[in-house]
């Protein structure tokens, strides 16, 4: 069996210069420079050693091929499980065959589990699962018997000894409702907020996995048709609670709305597209913010209300709907980031651009640079998921400018 410090050796390439990285600040890069001149003489240095493609002043890429590898860099960013109090409690082990149950398994990467998310087929772990579930080492939870591992759904079994708690369901309607009463369950009561998504459309329902594991908010599901029965039974179960549809009208028709209203205030949320719509829910508050004055998130309302610099950002490919489940977990740590849903690997959405000029850059004054407030972006995938190009445009909308 390799130890744990050869484990996080297969992982840690992914995720190099993430532990540089503090609370709303920029980025540090935890690789020497070059030889004066290696640069010159090869072009492709600055690359070999992490500039740009892995990290930025502003940003930090976890560099997976697919999502599987993505989730595992993720979790050792966010539990780098190398000494004491740095190894989590449970883990939350999600299926590939299901996007929708993946999305609903962030809730547990809310306290108080504050669950990091593994993926895996369901015959056997990928490698990259594997190696990551041994470098974490959950302890286990008492909030969930003592379990160390969350299985949810079509996922292998895992090797005796392992105090495992099992999530199944027949569909994503019933796996989402079953995910719901466990985390009602284990927060000792039902959540006074719902997302509901697109079942049948994932690039709108992907930026609701990182505000549930901010917020432990429940996601369920919804067709265009209509309201499923498992997903009625947990809207009930859970007492009327205030609803928030994610995506437009030509998602989730209004007639979809019409039938949720049986079940507790319904509110939507939406864009015209998938980057628009990433982007109407990072603003987002309610109860609405004041015209005129700052907004942010206070205790009791809903939505991120990114109105104004300082804050941490999600940027992810909308065909790659499990890096949103993948990322969850930054959503509720480090700069606690907003996930920003891209059409193309190559080229900003104008929706986002606008976002950042209008909201993300920060200004500094006589006081000095010191003084100000700072972004950050997690770019996940690699460059088929989003470009160096991308990047370096994010990295320079993010970054802190002088005000006259």
């Amino acid at each position: 069996m390799k130890s744990p410090l050869a484990m996080r050796k297969l992982i840690l390439p992914l995720v190099l210069a993430v532990l540089a990285v503090g609370c709303g600040s920029s980025t540090e890069i935890l690789v020497k420079a070059p030889p004066q001149g290696v640069a010159a003489n090869n072009p492709r240095a600055a690359q070999q050693i992490g500039f740009p493609y892995i990290a930025t002043k502003n940003t930090t890429r976890v560099d997976g091929g697919d999502p599987v590898t993505d989730a595992a860099g993720v979790a050792l960013a966010v539990y780098p499980s190398a000494g004491g109090g740095t190894h989590p409690s449970v883990v939350v082990l999600a299926p590939t065959d299901d996007w929708q149950a993946a999305l609903a398994a962030s809730v547990f990467s809310s306290p108080p589990l504050a669950a990091p998310i593994l993926l895996s087929g369901g015959s056997s772990l990928p490698s990259a699962t594997k190696d990551a579930l041994d470098a974490l080492n959950p302890i286990g939870s008492g909030s969930v018997s003592g379990a160390q591992v969350i299985r949810v759904g079509d996922v292998p079994k895992l090797a005796s000894g392992t105090r495992v708690a099992s999530i199944s369901g027949s569909d994503p309607y019933t796996l989402a409702a079953g995910i719901n009463r466990f985390a009602s369950a284990v927060a000792g009561r039902p959540s006074p907020d719902v997302v509901i998504a697109p079942a049948d459309n994932a690039a709108y329902a992907m930026p609701a996995a990182g505000w549930a594991a901010l917020s432990g908010n429940p996601i369920l599901f919804v067709s265009s048709s209509g309201v499923p029965s498992a997903t009625r039974q947990a809207l009930l179960s859970d007492q009327k609670p205030h609803i928030y549809v994610l995506g437009p009208s030509s998602v989730v028709p209004n007639s979809v709305l019409k039938q949720l209203s049986k079940y507790g205030p319904v509110k939507r949320v939406g864009g015209s597209d998938p980057s628009a719509n990433s982007v109407a829910f990072a603003i987002y508050r309610d109860p609405p913010c004041t015209p005129g004055q700052a907004c942010a998130h206070v205790p009791g309302s809903f939505g991120w209300a990114l109105r104004s610099p300082g804050h941490g950002y999600t940027l992810l490919n909308q065909n790659r709907p499990l890096d949103a489940a993948a990322s969850a977990p930054l959503s509720a740590s480090g700069s606690f980031g907003a996930q920003l849903v891209v059409d193309s690997a190559a080229k900003l959405p104008s929706s986002i651009l606008n976002f950042f000029l209008n909201y993300a850059t920060p200004g500094f004054t006589q006081e000095g640079p010191t003084a100000a407030v700072y972004n950050h972006a997690w770019i996940i995938g690699n460059q088929q998921a989003v470009s160096t190009s991308v990047q370096a445009e994010v990295d320079s909308l993010l970054e802190a400018v002088p005000q006259k």
